[in-house]
């Protein structure tokens, strides 16, 4: 038996594998919603391209067609050496594994105290529709802020993409409009070629990208941001994003061990916690610590790792000593025009962190098989619909 907890890219995928490939394993989904919202395409509800309702999936077709037993309820505590859930409703679940994918959560903001005045519509839901309104009210003429959280956090060409979709939207819909980008990061982290293209000369007239700034608190009265070094920005919206850790989770069950505490430690042949006694619990998507981005994509992948490998141990063999993943993603730099990005990433058992100067086995990007477009056009634009049919499909269908 394998309890799954968090249907979102990476627990849905895993309990649709776990279940083709584990011959009699039993396996249940706990998720405290009845379906789920795409995050990856959401900017696209902003611009009015796309609804929320169309990017909404159901669990049905994992529990008629695989036998995946679903359970709504909220996750009230795991002990990870007894291998049981205890939930909300009281009812004690227990296990020969248990696979926690429960996503991301934010950190406080100074001042925050109601997000809906600063929604980061950063898990695709209530804050995307709100996000959404305030700049459909926005008058012309008017500021929009997007924050970009310190790395590591979820999607890392997101913000990038937002920023320029709603640069092109503002251009469309909004006349003498303008976007000022908030980046905490000393740079632009991913497919700077094309991002630094569209932002200094794609979107130059209408979009103002400023780095390494830190926002400390916010007045939501007046729209405005404090930064941490000093100064501060008013605007008529605020899209602000925080800084990210994994879910509650991982933390109340003592798991977040990576990162200065904020992500949970696992072995990536497995996806095992690599907390001392709590080998039998598996961390998936965006709450873990790897080499890999935290992405809709990668979370696939990397529940198809862990499926396999716990249906070869509960067989009495071993994971696959070279796992290997790939992602895949499309960013939207206009509102009809997209770039690309793939990387291919292979296990290698002494990686060297360069960082710490420390070795140790962690899943490496394949030079040779990743890459990224020189530019963008309308036919990504159109790849890009096809991949997300696809990759939805293979989580949910």
């Amino acid at each position: 038996r394998v309890i799954v907890i968090g249907g979102g890219m990476a627990g849905a995928t895993f309990a649709k594998y776990m279940r083709l490939w584990g011959d009699a394993v039993e396996v249940t989904l706990v998720e405290r919603a009845s379906s789920y919202t795409s995050n990856i395409m959401s900017s696209l509800v902003l611009t009015g391209q796309r609804t929320l309702a169309s990017l909404n999936y159901s669990y049905a077709t994992l529990k008629s067609k695989y036998g995946v037993i679903t359970v709504v309820d909220e996750v009230r505590s795991i002990d990870p050496v007894a291998v049981k859930v205890t939930l909300a409703s009281g009812k004690v679940l227990t296990a020969d594994r248990i696979v926690l994918a429960p996503g991301i959560d934010f950190d406080p903001v100074a001042g925050l105290a109601n997000t809906s005045l600063m929604p980061h519509a950063w898990k695709a839901g209530t804050q995307t529709t709100q996000l959404a309104a305030q700049l459909a009210a926005m008058p012309a003429g008017g500021t929009v802020v997007l924050t970009i959280p310190k790395t590591p956090y979820r999607c890392p060409p997101g913000p990038y993409e937002r920023a320029c979709l709603l640069a092109d939207w503002l251009k469309a819909k909004k006349p003498r409009s303008k976007i000022i980008v908030l980046d905490a990061n000393p740079d632009i982290v991913v497919e700077q070629d094309n991002f630094s293209q569209a932002f200094f000369s794609l979107h130059a007239s209408v979009l103002e990208y400023r780095k390494d700034v830190a926002i400390d608190h916010v007045d939501t009265a007046t729209k405005t941001l404090h930064f941490a070094g000093g100064g501060s920005l008013r605007a008529n919206v605020v899209n602000l994003i925080p800084s990210q850790r994994a879910g509650a989770l991982v933390q109340v069950a003592g798991l977040a061990n990576a990162t200065n505490g904020r992500f949970a430690g696992v072995n990536v042949l497995d996806y095992s916690s690599t907390v001392a006694g709590a080998s039998k619990i598996h961390i998936l998507g965006d709450a873990s610590a790897t080499t890999q981005p935290k992405a809709g994509h990668i979370a696939n992948q990397e529940a198809k790792v862990c499926a396999d490998a716990i249906s070869r141990i509960l067989s009495g063999g071993s994971p696959d000593p070279a796992p290997v993943t790939n992602s895949a993603c499309f960013s939207t730099i206009t509102m009809t025009q997209a770039s690309w990005l793939t990387a291919v990433f292979q296990y290698n058992p002494a990686w060297l962190n360069t960082a710490t100067g420390t070795t140790g086995p962690a899943m490496v990007p394949v030079a040779a098989s990743s890459g990224a477009s020189t530019g963008w056009n309308s036919d990504n634009f159109q790849d890009m619909g096809k991949w997300f049919s696809t990759l939805m499909g293979d989580t949910f269908a």
